[in-house]
């Protein structure tokens, strides 16, 4: 039985750990080539052997670019097409949440530019060249696969919620995300392209914990979490299979909360959470 995106080409961003990494993985699973995407070529190189060593019959290729710089966005997506031969789904997960991310009186302006080059301009130049790139995608009826594709971009339930645990650049860059989502969404939906955005809640990978990184500060956090838990990359990663597959064929411009029920919360639930997630997650 053929994968979920047999025949489909995919491109990652932000590949070699967290949601990039268990996204590839999963998208491979699923009979997708992918272009692992990042600005460490070393880790990216050891992600893509990892998703060889589990899928040898698709193509993984590691691929060094830095997303806040158009040129090498535009050569990474050059390349998918020249390895694949077309590019279906377009995965705008690279971003960054600077320790020295504050309020508004205490954020650097460098801090606040960075931020915007890496996760504001990297996720417009990554869908810039995609959209350029799914309108030439070949035809091919018998496998399914047609002009037009997915992009999916990474927000943040902080696109949707203040917090009182300031990290400014970062909470309006994903704004940024999730409105620049929505209009792509809507100028492109008669070609086919489709643009969603998932949004995650705090999760269990190296970009929050070397953030929260003082038990303070997590605790500060898990009140407000209705399952207890923060959630795993895996978890988001299977919410990006979907967005990226035919499953998802009449939705565009949605946004994909994946948050523990964070975003719906006004008073937690009491009691002991059940920890750890489920096992067939990991």
């Amino acid at each position: 039985m053929p994968g979920r995106l047999a025949h489909k080409a995919a491109l990652v961003t932000g590949a070699a750990s967290g949601i990039g990494l268990e996204s590839s993985i999963l998208f491979a699973q699923e009979g997708a080539n992918v272009l692992l995407v990042d600005v460490n070529l070393e880790a990216a190189k050891k992600a893509a052997n990892r998703v060889l060593e589990k899928y040898p019959n698709v193509k993984a290729i590691a691929f060094k670019a830095d997303v806040g710089k158009e040129e090498e966005v535009k050569a990474a997506v050059d390349t998918a097409v020249k390895e694949f031969g077309r590019l279906d789904i377009m995965f705008n997960n690279a971003g960054i949440m600077h320790p020295a991310d504050d309020n508004a009186l205490n954020t650097e302006e460098k801090i606040w530019d960075l931020t915007m080059q890496i996760n504001v301009k990297g996720v417009w130049w990554g869908s810039k060249y995609a959209i350029l790139a799914m309108r030439e995608n070949p035809t091919d009826e018998a496998k399914g696969l047609h002009t037009g594709g997915s992009i999916i971009n990474t927000a943040s339930f902080v696109a949707s919620m203040g917090a009182a645990t300031p990290q400014l650049a970062y909470t309006a860059s994903k704004g940024a995300v999730l409105a620049m989502s929505r209009e792509l969404a809507m100028v492109h939906a008669r070609e086919g392209i489709r643009v969603n955005t998932i949004s995650p809640g705090p999760l269990k990978t190296p970009l929050l914990m070397d953030f929260l990184n003082t038990a303070e500060k997590r605790d500060r956090r898990m009140v407000h979490l209705p399952m207890g838990r923060f959630g795993e990359a895996v978890e988001i990663a299977k919410a990006a299979l979907f967005l990226g597959s035919d499953e998802s064929s009449y939705m565009t411009g949605i946004d994909m909360k994946v948050d523990g029920g964070l975003t719906s919360a006004y008073v937690t639930p009491t009691g002991e959470p059940v920890l750890p997630p489920p096992s067939s997650l990991i």
